[in-house]
């Protein structure tokens, strides 16, 4: 400024007043008190935490589908009103333990039930060093399957979510099915089976959900194959375990190992389906990722499923805030909402069978469209970057 001034002057000559100390040269050339109305420190105290909120609005407009807007804000680290605070603590106090005590019950009896059918059974195994319990038959098969879709579903109404609203919609092909049943035609042609079920992700809700349901085959992380308890429930289940830091060969094998496993649900009812979530990462319920192609490589159809998770104080979608933290808040909630479509299964034309990404592409259109998501072109990456922004920012919290 003092510089711009020097050069205004030198082309004007000396006409204009030299200002007192306290006073200021505008760029329109008047002059204007700046003596602080406020204390230096009130000032400072002002500004930083304006910057802060432009800073935190910038991010959330930029990371949109990651962006926490419930009273819980960003990390869970936002000013709760005087009536959440007194919810919170009553829940804490009495709803968490019990559901705390309820769920690890629930889940040390599953495991007892995986044990015992699995006892004198030797699990699956292939060439990418991939195993499980899933491709069991007979009575232990059945008894697992059973028991963990009922138990899911159990731990659902542990966790708050007493009414979960399913819509089904039907294809044309169905109508035309059920309306030569009621005239008495045969149907010689049975319907193809999915090979896979493709969902939006949300939350860790999403798997009791389809566990609930369908009880499929899911993409697990290698860790998750070794941890107690939940690493036999998972073999059980069928998981095809990866490693998602590495950039090895493997990765192929592991592609490869998912093909197969879509390929043989597709053609053997006896299979274990797959459920794969092809945004590879969780959103905050509003927004469909770009899907991944890997859950379209078989060329075979897939059943689209969207999870919604409407809420009124706390959202129990898992995008920016910490898995304890998040596990917490949800506990604490009285009640819990889940809205599931289920649109009929997406058999793909032969061009997309040729280009796998163009198959991703009109299956998530479809998905947008029929769940009113938006869509949106960030990624995993992206959300890192966002995480440790707010990280950043909120680092007192």
């Amino acid at each position: 400024m003092e510089t711009e001034l020097k050069d205004l002057d030198s082309t004007r000559g000396q006409g204009l007043p030299k200002p007192q100390p306290s006073e200021s040269i505008h760029d329109n050339g008047s002059t204007k008190d700046d003596r602080p109305l406020l204390k230096p420190e009130s000032l400072s105290e002002s500004s930083s935490s304006s910057s802060l909120l432009m800073s935190q609005e910038s991010l959330d407009k930029k990371f949109a589908a990651f962006a926490r807007h419930d009273v819980y804000g960003p990390l869970g680290c936002g000013e709760l009103p005087l009536e959440e605070k007194i919810l919170l603590a009553i829940a804490s106090v009495i709803l968490v333990p019990i559901r705390v005590v309820l769920a690890t019950s629930l889940l040390l009896f599953y495991y007892l039930i995986c044990r015992i059918c699995t006892l004198f059974s030797a699990p699956n195994r292939d060439d990418s060093e991939q195993e499980d319990y899933a491709h069991m038959g007979g009575w232990n098969r059945l008894v697992i399957v059973q028991c963990g879709k009922f138990l899911s579903r159990v731990v659902l109404l542990i966790f708050g979510f007493y009414w979960i609203k399913e819509t089904f919609q039907i294809s044309d092909s169905d109508l035309k099915s059920s309306a030569a049943q009621n005239e008495g035609e045969d149907e010689s042609e049975e319907p193809e089976r999915p090979g896979v079920i493709i969902s939006n992700h949300v939350s860790y809700i999403d798997i009791l959900y389809h566990m609930s349901s369908f009880f499929p085959s899911f993409v697990a992380k290698q860790s998750v194959g070794k941890l107690p308890l939940v690493g036999l429930i998972s073999k059980c289940l069928g998981c095809v375990y990866v490693q998602r830091e590495s950039k090895s060969s493997d990765f192929k094998g592991v592609s490869g190992a998912v093909t197969e496993r879509v390929e043989e649900a597709h053609q053997d009812k006896s299979a274990p389906i797959m459920m794969l979530f092809p945004e590879g990462t969780t959103t905050n319920g509003d927004f469909l990722l770009p899907f991944k192609t890997g859950a379209f490589l078989a060329k075979a159809p897939v059943l689209p499923v969207i999870l919604r998770y409407p809420f009124r104080r706390f959202s129990p979608a898992w995008d920016s805030m910490s898995g304890a933290r998040h596990v917490f808040f949800l506990l604490c909630q009285f009640v819990n909402h889940l809205e599931v479509i289920r649109l009929p299964i997406y058999y793909p034309s032969q061009q997309e069978k040729d280009d796998p990404k163009l198959y991703a592409d009109n299956v998530r259109r479809l998905m947008a469209s029929e769940g009113n998501l938006t869509l949106s072109d960030i990624g995993l990456p992206e959300k890192r970057i966002y995480l440790a922004a707010l990280n950043g920012l909120l680092c007192q919290c």
